[in-house]
């Protein structure tokens, strides 16, 4: 199936960009297009315009420095994946990286492109919601920051205005004392995962959250803390991982779909949970002793 037509405009700054969209309330932004085109193929979108700002260079660009990773809308995730000071900075951006899809889609596709088409099934938003990042948005009327917390409003919805392009993202640095890890399991290698979990644990606060993809109809972070209790430098048994996974189910709520039901899904949370919790506190410690 060929899109429905469209018009196109390729602006070579943002305020043109911007003004553009203020004067087509139906149009799209166009970025590295790897969620939209096949929305636009399989007519599930169909707007008027098209907003490419693949040429605004001032947009392609990821910078680290002490209080996180900052990508910008044209940052590639294979640009991302393998900025060393960002891999630094914040490992999770690497680790979640290497699992989107393939390097084809990687080297085309935006981090923050997949951060605000609010896809449930991806990686990036989860990732931004469990670190407490933020998006910055423009428009005619000027810029705001949105919290992760207030971003992901429903099923592949954010809270991002129709006159708004999305700049950058913000992931906070990792702090020491903490630690991450990400798994899933998809079908096949490269296809959306059944279910995602990401995990971060702080040994200075004693804390520990999960962020699940692939799961809900948006990204959900659940506070393991009441099930896990103060968590320092001791194992992690398997009781208490235990009962952080059946913590982080009374919070979800699994869907069937074609790929999965949610019993299955279930099942894959309660095991991802115990493993990514656990991998992520021998993180923590690993980086304690460095």
């Amino acid at each position: 199936m060929k899109p429905a037509p469209f018009e196109f405009a390729r602006p070579d700054s943002l305020g043109e960009a911007l003004e553009v969209l203020a004067a087509n309330p139906g149009a799209k932004v166009l970025a590295g297009g790897q969620s939209l085109i096949p929305l636009l193929s399989m007519r599930l979108a169909a707007p008027g315009m098209l907003v490419d700002i693949n040429a605004i260079s001032e947009l392609a660009y990821v910078r680290s420095d002490d209080g996180g990773v900052r990508v910008g809308a044209l940052a590639r995730h294979a640009e991302v994946e393998a900025d060393p000071d960002a891999r630094r900075v914040q490992p999770l951006l690497s680790m979640a990286l290497r699992m989107v899809a393939h390097p084809t889609i990687r080297n085309r596709g935006t981090t923050l492109g997949s951060v605000v088409h609010a896809d449930a099934a991806a990686e990036m938003p989860a990732v931004l919601a469990l670190l407490g990042g933020s998006v910055s948005a423009a428009s005619t009327a000027g810029t705001r920051q949105i919290p992760a917390a207030e971003l992901f409003v429903g099923p592949m919805e954010s809270s991002l205005r129709h006159d708004e392009i999305a700049t950058e993202a913000f992931f906070p640095a990792l702090r020491t004392g903490q630690g991450v890890a990400c798994e899933e399991l998809s079908r096949r290698h490269g296809d959306y995962a059944l279910c995602g979990v990401a995990a971060l644990v702080d040994l200075s606060e004693g804390t520990v959250k999960a962020g699940y993809f692939s799961v809900c109809d948006v990204p959900t972070v659940v506070d393991l803390g009441p099930a896990l209790g103060t968590v320092g430098r001791e194992p992690l048994d398997d009781d208490r991982l235990s009962a952080a996974a059946e913590l982080a189910l009374g919070s979800l709520e699994p869907a069937d779909d074609i790929h999965a039901t949610a019993d299955y899904r279930a099942q894959l949370a309660r095991t991802l949970t115990r493993r990514v919790v656990a991998a992520a506190h021998a993180d923590a410690l690993t980086r304690s002793t460095r």
